[in-house]
């Protein structure tokens, strides 16, 4: 009977009923759009915050640079040989960078505590190289003479003329330098599922083996190599070492912001950094491990930095952070607002149905019928719009979801800049090579996917019942109060 008579309402009610539906329909889908979105960000900056850490890597370790003691000089500086003739000249300054050194006995400590899957160290430094020539410039006299006069001075006889040869004058002469200004990161060689160049894939040549720790050899990222033309057996000189290139490394999904990798012991040689790291990469055993890791670590070893990747996450800016803040703000603000507003409307014309279906339900209880089985009468319809709100809801939803995937508008993530292969040269006459190290941004250029999940589908089902029995139970409670009587006098 139940059946039967909700299938005769809904079909007498077909526009009504439509207009509830789609009214749901809208904030549903809206939800939908919204939820996809913000989960296509939330992948986004996943691809973003892999590569400023390394696949894999929940969070590093660093500390702060220490505040240079007074009268102390952090200025570049460099030494050449003096010679007597024109010739080459070349020197590398090469310093850590990403903070203050650590011991690298911390990465076993850090290593060793509960709830750490794996530690490593790596070494970052920077590496200014400054080659060119000096041109010697040539020492010429010059010599002044004078005409005879009343006075008489110089020579004997008293009326020719003298000559007298004044300070000597450096005429021509020079420098011409150029100035390269590179990255390079230590990486520990028995363990390479963390660090550095973990993000990247060796597209050419091979990486290093866990023999190498100690090697002259060296990987150099894809765009170092491609500016300095280097590619597999070619060899370059860092502070007067040889290394040979074993291997050109291609980021997943950025730009590296290391030009060269080196084994870790070799760039601690380079720095002057024995038995010292910059940072240490830390993976947890568990993503609901890495606060209290986080913790530990900070409680365990005082003065240092702990940053994981929803720290890191607060720091990329672009449209992908703008868009990420409007998708999870005012999207989300938007979708309760337009939610809250299908319920009301739903609810608000299932009473007005209902209002107008008095000689109905009049009747109904004269006939027997108690108020729980009207109430139930005038749910159970709004349950069906409910239902079939959310199933157009979301048809509109994955609709919308697919048009983003398929658009895949691009996105931006800055994530700020890393010293890159400047050249600065001073002119040939006289002019000096000054440090002209270039900064190269690192921003991200990321397509925007619009994910739906079973989890979103279950949202939108609940948000489909929840609109259906609020209608229905503010419907239902105003059918239960009416009287037969009123059936009577809608009659009259």
């Amino acid at each position: 009977m139940f059946g039967i008579y909700l299938k005769r309402e809904l079909s007498r009610r077909k526009k009504a009923a439509l207009v509830i539906a789609m009214g749901l329909a809208l904030g549903i889908a809206l939800v939908i759009t919204v939820n996809s979105v913000s989960a296509g960000m939330s992948q986004a900056q996943d691809k973003v915050l892999k590569s400023l850490y390394g696949l894999g890597t929940d969070m590093t370790v660093t500390k702060a640079q220490s505040a240079p003691k007074a009268g102390s000089s952090q200025g570049p500086s460099f030494k050449f040989g003096g010679t007597s003739t024109s010739s080459s000249q070349s020197s590398d300054r090469v310093n850590t960078q990403g903070g203050q050194v650590l011991a690298s006995s911390l990465v076993t400590k850090v290593g060793s505590q509960k709830g750490v899957s794996a530690a490593v160290g790596s070494l970052t430094l920077n590496v200014t190289k400054v080659d060119g020539s000096f041109t010697q410039g040539k020492a010429k006299s010059s010599t002044t003479s004078g005409s005879s006069g009343s006075s008489q001075q110089g020579g004997p006889g008293g009326g020719g003329g003298t000559s007298s040869t004044g300070a000597p004058q450096v005429q021509g002469g020079g420098a011409n330098f150029n100035v390269n200004s590179y990255s390079v990161a230590g990486i520990d060689v028995t363990d390479q599922t963390l660090g550095p160049l973990s993000t990247s894939k060796i597209t050419s040549g091979k990486t290093f083996t866990t023999a190498q720790t100690n090697a002259k050899v060296a990987v150099v990222s894809a765009s170092y190599a491609k500016s300095k033309k280097y590619k597999v057996g070619s060899t370059f000189s860092i502070s007067g070492t040889k290394f040979t290139v074993i291997g050109i490394a291609t980021p997943n999904s950025s730009e590296s912001t290391v030009d060269v990798y080196l084994p870790l012991k070799q760039a601690q040689t380079l720095g002057d950094s024995k038995d010292k790291v910059t940072t240490i990469y830390v993976k947890a055993t568990d993503s609901k491990q890495i606060s209290a890791v986080k913790t530990t670590i900070q409680k365990n070893i005082s003065g240092t930095t702990v940053t994981t990747s929803a720290d890191l996450a607060s720091t990329v800016s672009g449209s992908l952070s703008t868009a990420s803040n409007l998708a999870t703000s005012v999207g989300k603000w938007l979708s309760i607002a337009v939610l809250i507003a299908a319920f009301l409307v739903a609810a608000l014309l299932t009473s007005s149905a209902v209002s107008r279906r008095v000689r109905e339900f009049g009747t109904l209880k004269a006939l027997g019928w108690p108020s729980r089985k009207v109430t139930r009468q005038v749910v159970g319809e709004s349950m069906v719009n409910g239902l079939i709100g959310g199933g157009l809801g979301i048809a509109l939803g994955l609709a919308a979801a697919y048009a983003v995937t398929a658009i895949s508008p691009k996105l931006t993530a800055q994530l700020g800049s890393t010293g890159g292969g400047g050249q600065g040269g001073g002119p040939g006459g006289g002019g000096q090579g000054g440090p002209g190290q270039q900064a190269t941004s690192n921003t991200l250029e990321i397509a925007l996917n619009a994910p739906v999940s079973l989890t979103t589908i279950a949202l939108a089902v609940g948000l489909a019942v929840t609109g259906g029995l609020i209608a229905g139970a503010m419907g239902g409670w105003r059918a239960s109060r009416m009287r037969p009587a009123d059936a009577l006098r809608s009659v009259s």
